[in-house]
């Protein structure tokens, strides 16, 4: 302000109330204002109000329009400070019913770390159904909608969305081997957009082989029911097919591609009167329903990877890391990445610890004895 405006702004004081000058204002306007915002707006104030002669100006006049600027600062930074809504997208190549239960655990693993559908939290979901076509169209739609962080279960779908960006980062929460099937450098470093969780080990087939044998001594034949299109189906039948020549079994691989096949591969099965019917984590997710209605109408031990697995479809037994420990993991890669950490130098996780689950009800209902030495070393037995 000039000084011939103030000397204008006093003089006006004097004339109808008491005068004020420009420090007496600073004195009242800096405890009050929250921010330089505030005080530029309360002089700009003072600044027209002296040059508007017709105006009789009083002292308190001038305090409750500087408290009205003051508070439009904290007002201005509550607005700015609103929490971010994330926005996180989930790919996956089976169904909303088949992974229900893993969604939930991902769901309660990121609450725990404050983040809440409905609040600061949008999960943008996309199931291909078992359509393998169908995930590039699926993972585009994502993209499109500026995901936060992307979310995905089986190794199909993880490719998909590495070739649809390469700058979203992609958190995988159950895929199977990530650095055979070319999906990242290595689980140490994985180097460009993917982190997350693999759900294999080193030699875990060949361990399921074993367990199959130790507790179904007489067991001469096996059908695995598998896809070609799926590259982890691809590498585990390799290693299947090497365990059961170790011990003495004859593995029959049947390559399923749609329901009707899977029906003709289930119904070949009954009738060989194979000795174990074998059915991996994709598969089951993909043909929930057919899987679980043959096991209610053939006596035939089916093998599965996981626990939740043998208890809706009363399998014989599983062998393999807890999905649902796994789902809820995934939600700790998100949290860092959320808050800024980069996924190229997050070291992929392999699970440490595998349940043996043993269903007594259908071992007793297939005319079964199960070795004490099995049952032993389950981590859960079904009555």
């Amino acid at each position: 302000m000039s000084q011939s405006t103030r000397a204008e702004v006093n003089q006006r004081g004097a004339c109808h109330g008491p005068g004020v000058n420009i420090s007496q204002l600073r004195s009242v306007v800096l405890p009050i204002a929250v921010s330089s915002s505030a005080v530029s707006i309360a002089l700009s104030w003072v600044a027209m109000t002296a040059t508007r002669m017709d105006r009789v100006t009083t002292r308190r006049e001038l305090l409750i329009a500087l408290g009205a600027g003051a508070l439009a600062a904290p007002l201005a930074s509550f607005a700015q400070q609103k929490r971010k809504v994330w926005r996180i997208g989930f790919l996956a190549s089976a169904s909303a019913s088949g992974l229900a239960s893993r969604v939930e655990a991902l769901r309660a693993g990121l609450r725990d770390f404050g983040y809440v559908e409905g609040k600061n939290l949008v999960i943008e979901f996309r199931w291909a159904e078992g359509k393998h076509e169908r995930l590039p169209e699926l993972v585009a739609e994502l993209v499109r909608l500026k995901v936060d962080v992307l979310v995905v279960s089986t190794t199909p779908a993880a490719a998909a969305a590495k070739r649809a960006t390469s700058t979203i980062p992609i958190v995988m929460s159950f895929v199977g081997d990530p650095v055979a099937t070319g999906l990242v450098a290595s689980l140490g470093h994985p180097g460009g957009n993917i982190t997350g969780l693999s759900n294999v080990a080193p030699d875990l087939d060949g361990k399921r082989v074993e367990l199959i044998k130790e507790t179904l001594p007489n067991v001469t034949h096996m059908t695995l029911v598998w896809n070609s299109g799926n590259p982890v189906l691809t590498l585990r039948l390799k290693e299947m097919q090497n365990a059961a020549k170790k011990w003495g079994v004859t593995l029959q691989p049947v390559d399923v591609q749609s329901s009707r096949d899977l029906e003709m591969a289930l119904e070949t099965a009954a009738k060989e009167r194979t000795s174990v019917l074998l059915v991996p984590n994709p598969i089951f997710n993909f043909y929930r329903r057919e899987i679980v209605n043959f096991a209610g109408r053939v006596r035939l031990p089916l093998i599965f990877d996981t626990r939740e697995q043998v208890e809706e479809a009363t399998g014989l037994m599983s062998y393999g890391p807890d999905f649902l420990v796994l789902s809820r993991r995934a939600a700790t890669y998100v949290d860092r990445i959320l808050k800024g950490a980069n996924p190229a130098d997050l070291p992929i996780e392999q699970p440490t610890k595998f349940e043996l689950v043993i269903n007594m009800k259908t071992a007793k209902a297939l005319g079964i004895t199960i070795p004490q030495s099995v049952l032993f070393r389950a981590d859960k037995v079904i009555e």
